[in-house]
């Protein structure tokens, strides 16, 4: 089921989707004495990580933090990657993290990379996923068609031409053929078995990727949909991306 809030702008909207964050983070500590949360990156994620950053109710030290994808073959100086983003907004801006999982996307060997990073996340139960959705409908970098079978918790995925348009479009390069074609992502099965899903779409561009995962029926052709079967997803919209919605029905 999806609990759906839309607000006026992206900064409530990001407001909105932080302090739902913080509430299943507290509660996940106060539990277990730990989190492990996973956090997004691109222009859906900075009004969320804006907020998340200046709570005060978290003991940071308590939290480990994995991330969704990076791509393949750029290394942590480029202005696109999702280290580099999320160094600069999330992990220096907090405390001391109890543990930080980064994908070295610049790996030698990619492969052996989504070994090491499926090892590690096997041993954690995940509080909180924070992630987005796609102009083209992907959860994470799983571009239509996803892959919906796989128990791998980290993989290799191409990259489709919608997708990387959409990274050239919010200004992470300078030309398409800059956007690098496969990127590291955490796959479907594992971001679906996280104890809390909160979903964080603004703007028009992605109006009809959100009316696709809200009311098309479940499909590898529309990956973020599955989250329609996750028991506790949060989908937060601002006006913009809510525009093709039924509100009535929501």
């Amino acid at each position: 089921m999806i609990k759906t809030t839309i607000s006026n702008t992206p900064k409530a909207m990001g407001k909105a989707a932080a302090e739902t964050a913080i509430d299943h983070i507290v509660k996940a500590i106060e539990q277990t004495g730990q989190a492990a949360i996973v956090l997004a990156t691109g222009a859906s994620q900075f009004e969320v990580l804006a907020h998340l950053v200046r709570t005060e109710r978290i003991d940071w030290s308590k939290v480990t933090m994995f991330h969704l994808d990076e791509y393949v073959g750029l290394p942590d100086t480029h202005q696109a990657s999702f280290r580099k983003y999320l160094k600069e907004r999330f992990i220096d801006r907090v405390s001391p993290l109890k543990a930080v999982i980064l994908i070295e996307g610049d790996a030698p060997d990619p492969q052996a990379e989504c070994r090491r990073l499926s090892a590690i996340i096997g041993r954690h139960e995940i509080a909180v996923t924070l992630a987005g959705i796609g102009e083209n409908g992907h959860l994470a970098f799983n571009d239509p068609p996803a892959d919906f079978e796989t128990t791998d918790p980290y993989l290799v995925v191409d990259l489709d031409t919608r997708c990387r348009e959409q990274q050239l479009g919010e200004g992470w390069f300078n030309t398409l053929e800059d956007v690098p074609t496969q990127a590291i992502s955490m796959g479907i099965k594992q971001i679906m078995t996280s104890q809390c899903l909160i979903l964080s779409v603004p703007d028009t561009r992605k109006a009809e990727a959100v009316k696709n995962t809200v009311t098309q029926a479940v499909s590898p052709e529309y990956p973020a949909s599955i989250v329609q079967t996750h028991n506790n997803c949060h989908l937060y919209l601002d006006t913009k991306a809510a525009a093709l919605l039924d509100i009535t029905q929501l």
